[in-house]
């Protein structure tokens, strides 16, 4: 990622507030049959029904802004994402939201502070916490459901002292995030790959049990983590299992091919079709962001990355 991430009553209650985020999110969306509206004409650009790839809709597909707005305006994206039947672009500084609002769309993940700086030291407590109680303020007003988070770097630090610290400082903003009906996900991002964007050496919550054991600390069904199946299947892998084991913690997982961060395509080693039915099939109501970073035309890329997914 991009600076842009219990008692079985905790998991019911985290399925059906998840439920009803992506059922606000529906709300927003445009729909086919009235593409010939004037009224819509004037809010979002036509489009027929070769443009669009969305068909079953069983998975909600987002897409990270960052991958895509190096090729084109966030407008242009925004046009595209919308023709093609998805409901949300992520990682949008939320000055820019009336952009997304205007196609239809909303913002499934909202950034906060970054994933060098985190919750594992509690000299960075205050400052994750003022960014991160600012960024449940704006998805609050807005209707929008997540807010990311992550760990930190090691810097020498052991694990189970982030661990510790990680859990405390959530503990400080949880509550809150409560109180304004908005999720906090943090992260599982890869520590193997050191190279930009596609790796971070010396990140701490790089194994999705440790994002776990914070999700049960904390005990809330607004705490989840962000299953980045690119970055797990490089630390870990076995997705299909971790997938079915933790579940009732993911709040939102991301897309990108393995090895290299690009196209989900027959060139990498993850069967993304297997792992959407998998995810799917948990009853997951979030979203599924595409994170890959392409290499050839990009809306191309990400039309044929969207039609794999929708199983």
């Amino acid at each position: 990622m991009k600076g842009l991430p219990s008692s079985s009553h905790g998991h019911l209650c985290r399925r059906h507030l998840l439920k009803a985020a992506a059922g606000l999110a529906v709300a927003g969306l445009p729909a086919a049959a009235a593409l010939g509206a004037e009224t819509d004409k004037q809010q979002r650009p036509a489009s027929d029904a070769s443009q669009r790839v969305v068909r079953n809709g069983r998975i909600n597909q987002s897409v990270c802004a960052w991958c895509f707005t190096k090729f084109m305006s966030l407008e242009e994206l925004a046009r595209h994402v919308s023709a093609m039947g998805l409901r949300s672009i992520e990682l949008v500084d939320p000055k820019d939201w009336p952009i997304l609002k205007k196609y239809g769309l909303i913002c499934a993940l909202t950034g906060s502070h970054g994933f060098v700086e985190g919750f594992n030291r509690k000299e960075n407590h205050p400052m994750c916490i003022e960014r991160i109680t600012k960024s449940v303020d704006a998805c609050a007003e807005a209707g929008f459901p997540t807010v990311i988070t992550f760990s930190g770097f090691r810097k020498g630090m052991p694990d189970d002292v982030g661990l510790k610290n990680t859990i405390e400082g959530l503990k400080k903003v949880i509550g809150y995030a409560e109180k304004k009906k908005v999720n906090l996900c943090l992260e599982v991002l890869n520590s193997r790959v050191d190279e930009e964007m596609k790796g971070h050496p010396d990140y701490m919550c790089d194994k999705v049990e440790w994002a776990v054991e914070v999700c049960k600390a904390i005990a809330s069904p607004r705490m989840t983590f962000l299953f980045d199946i690119y970055h797990v299947q490089i630390m870990q892998g076995d997705l299909i299992t971790r997938i079915k084991q933790f579940h009732q913690y993911i709040g939102h997982y991301h897309t990108a091919g393995v090895p290299g961060r690009h196209e989900i395509d027959d060139t990498q080693e993850i069967n993304y079709r297997a792992v959407m039915r998998t995810i799917a099939e948990t009853g997951f109501k979030g979203y599924v962001g595409q994170e890959f970073i392409p290499t050839r035309d990009p809306i191309q890329s990400l039309r044929e990355a969207v039609e794999l997914c929708d199983v």
